[in-house]
């Protein structure tokens, strides 16, 4: 008697236990169809992506100009999307006016941009023809603000904060240029980050519509298609005004060559 008591008794619980994971199951489904239509009804489940209107594909698609007309004829057009290129040169030589003329062309043209300003460099006052509200700036530390801290060990700070929040912008997708700026890190740190980290950036945009851009005084790395803008810092920079109060920038001459794969290196020059 006893035993089939017990028997009886735990079949009921084994029938409740099944019936309480079906309802909750049940009830699972209904409070993520809620959700789902709550989300959309509020337009909350679409990425930044997805809310602006599409971009105006006038240009060619495979790759970014850097508005210099004859940098873009050397390069064919532009700096190639799913690759890893480079902008290097000493400071004064029109790495960042390149730059920013990528930056504007991909933003003009309807893409958005991403920037990672590791020692937070960026006037945005020069920043002519970049449509910001196109633009996502990452802003890293000043290592000339005086701020506590052995500046070897803020600059390495700096530059891993960096290198991870490019790939974390590349992983995101949605851009059609990413740039990272490490013109002001030292090139001893530099010259300490594993290559298999410059093999995940272009594993990241392997096959997609987005160009990454680095930035620095000396070539760092590149991809198998992509290119290297090495500017020599020779082109001068033009003057205006007779007085130290008067005197004023006018004008740049941006001259390097064009190092590319299976391509003969190309010189131009040209005035900004």
């Amino acid at each position: 008697m006893f035993r089939r008591l017990f028997f009886s008794r735990c079949v009921l619980l084994f029938l409740l236990m099944f019936a309480y994971i079906g309802i909750g199951k049940h009830m699972a489904n209904i409070t993520r169809v809620a959700l789902e239509s709550a989300l959309s009804a509020r337009q909350l489940d679409r990425t930044l992506t997805s809310r602006l209107p599409p971009p105006d594909r006038t240009m060619a698609s495979g790759a970014v100009p850097s508005t210099l007309a004859v940098l873009d004829a050397v390069l064919g057009g532009g700096f190639p999307a799913g690759q890893l290129s480079e902008i290097a040169g000493p400071p004064s030589s029109g790495r960042t006016s390149v730059l920013l003329g990528a930056l504007a062309a991909a933003t003009t043209r309807g893409d958005l941009a991403a920037l990672i300003d590791t020692c937070d460099r960026l006037d945005v006052c020069s920043a002519h023809g970049v449509a910001l509200d196109r633009l996502l700036w990452i802003r890293g530390e000043d290592l000339s603000a005086g701020r506590p801290g052995a500046p070897r060990t803020l600059a390495v700070r700096a530059l891993e904060r960096a290198v991870t929040a490019l790939l974390f912008v590349l992983h995101a997708g949605g851009f059609g240029l990413v740039a990272l700026d490490l013109a002001d890190v030292p090139a001893s740190l530099l010259g300490n980050v594993p290559r298999t980290t410059w093999l995940r950036v272009q594993r990241a945009i392997e096959g997609s519509d987005t160009a990454c851009l680095l930035v620095a005084a000396r070539p760092l790395a590149r991809s198998a298609g992509g290119v290297t803008v090495l500017l020599d810092g020779h082109g001068g920079v033009r003057w205006a005004g007779t007085s130290a109060r008067s005197r004023h920038l006018t004008g740049l001459d941006i001259a390097g060559r064009v190092i590319a794969p299976r391509r003969q290196a190309g010189v131009f020059g040209a005035a900004r």
